[in-house]
């Protein structure tokens, strides 16, 4: 039988750590146990992350509950309320460019009350910790919705807005939270409440090929065309891994190239983790496309320019690259180990501090207000079907 840890935690996984004075301290309240996978205690909460199944503590979930329904009390000037979902980083300018969405929507949404979670454990985790250099707690979604339905608060309408790029795995974890709440899943909140609150959901960056590719790609390319003209624009997104890959969700990174290569064939749009859209297969369209030369330009393609950005696409690691030698790729094609900045500049192509374009998605007001769209495609639209929300890519 496969074995896996239990982590039996004090500092929850699935919320930011308060009031903890040093990671020494943190230390002394987590237990390791070695528990069959089949075996979950049933008088917890759990949260399960491939291969580790997280044991939470049931008084610190209410200690950590009660912090955050005390602050939407504190806050609630309306009836209406918006939760913006992002996945999470531990960057101060990635704590800035939340802010600066934060409010962003107060304006554009006067009559909703705002508040941001982070979906990510590691993430919120880190930054509780202060990963680089700057503090930030935040709360995964579950304790935001169950606050907005504490007795004192009860919004009328919950809207939750996904600030996720793609339709993949992470917007499917936003889709499943909603539904876990509309569901009653602990089995502790009002059900004639939820027989009533109004739940709708707002999509992902790049939901529709129809629609948001287009505009998507109209915007970038308003944005960065001088560049274009320059020489390669190439936007780094995530990606799902294959075995990942939701709906099919990686498909929408290809759309968005094509869009881009309308107005220029300098456009390129890869990933940190979709098979076969690698940096490697880039630099491969790029050749294919006669660009041996030139200038490089790297970009996010994600909603905050966080530690993706800051390392994988503008780092200064090279430890694949080999005097004489060349790179090594791994069995997937990619060449690990090595920045974007890196590799292109490795190859021969002028890309450097100079070319990287350090900004996230949401520090693009015009980017951002085609999430905001869909907030009042959302807001507009009938209550959300949170059974049938999912639209998988055919």
């Amino acid at each position: 039988m496969k074995q896996i840890k239990y982590l039996v935690m004090a500092f929850a996984a699935v919320c930011f750590t308060v009031g903890i004075a040093s990671c020494e301290k943190e230390k002394e309240v987590i237990k390791e146990v070695e528990k069959p996978v089949e075996v979950i205690k049933t008088d917890t909460v759990t949260v399960v992350e491939k291969d580790t199944v997280t044991v939470i503590d049931e008084s610190n979930w209410a200690k950590y509950q009660k912090l955050v329904t005390d602050d939407v009390k504190a806050n609630k000037k309306n009836d209406k309320v918006i939760l913006l979902v992002a996945f999470g980083s531990t960057w101060e300018q990635a704590f800035d460019s939340f802010d600066t969405t934060i409010e962003a929507y107060k304006t554009a949404f006067p009559d909703y009350d705002i508040f941001l979670s982070y979906s990510s454990a590691i993430c919120i985790n880190r930054a509780a910790a202060g990963e680089n250099g700057v503090t930030r707690n935040y709360y995964a979604p579950p304790f935001w919705l169950n606050a907005f339905a504490d007795k004192e608060v009860m919004y009328e309408e919950i809207v939750v807005q996904s600030l996720q790029v793609i339709p993949g795995e992470e917007y499917t974890r936003v889709i499943n939270y909603i539904k876990d709440f509309a569901n009653n899943a602990n089995g502790d909140l009002d059900d004639e409440y939820l027989s009533q609150v109004v739940l709708k959901l707002g999509v992902p960056l790049l939901q529709s090929k129809e629609n948001d590719v287009p505009a998507v790609a109209k915007e970038l390319n308003a944005l960065y065309s001088d560049k274009a003209a320059e020489g390669v624009v190439a936007f780094m997104g995530h990606g799902n891994p294959d075995s990942y890959d939701t709906y099919k969700a990686n498909v929408r990174y290809t759309d968005l190239e094509e869009a881009l290569q309308t107005y220029s064939k300098n456009y390129f749009v890869g990933t940190v983790d979709m098979m076969g859209n690698f940096k490697t297969n880039v630099w491969a369209r790029m050749t294919a496309a006669g660009i041996t030369s030139g200038k490089v330009y790297c970009h996010p393609l994600m909603s905050i320019d966080g530690d993706h950005g800051h390392n994988d696409m503008a780092g200064d690691d090279d430890d694949n690259w080999e005097d004489g030698v060349g790179f090594t790729p791994n069995e997937e094609g990619e060449v690990e180990d090595t920045s974007w900045k890196m590799y292109f500049q490795h190859l021969g192509y002028e890309c450097n501090d100079d070319t990287m374009i350090n900004l996230g998605l949401l520090e693009l007001p015009t980017i951002r207000q085609v999430w905001m769209n869909h907030t009042q495609a959302a807001i507009d639209g009938d209550p959300l079907d949170y059974y049938h929300s999912k639209n998988p890519e055919e």
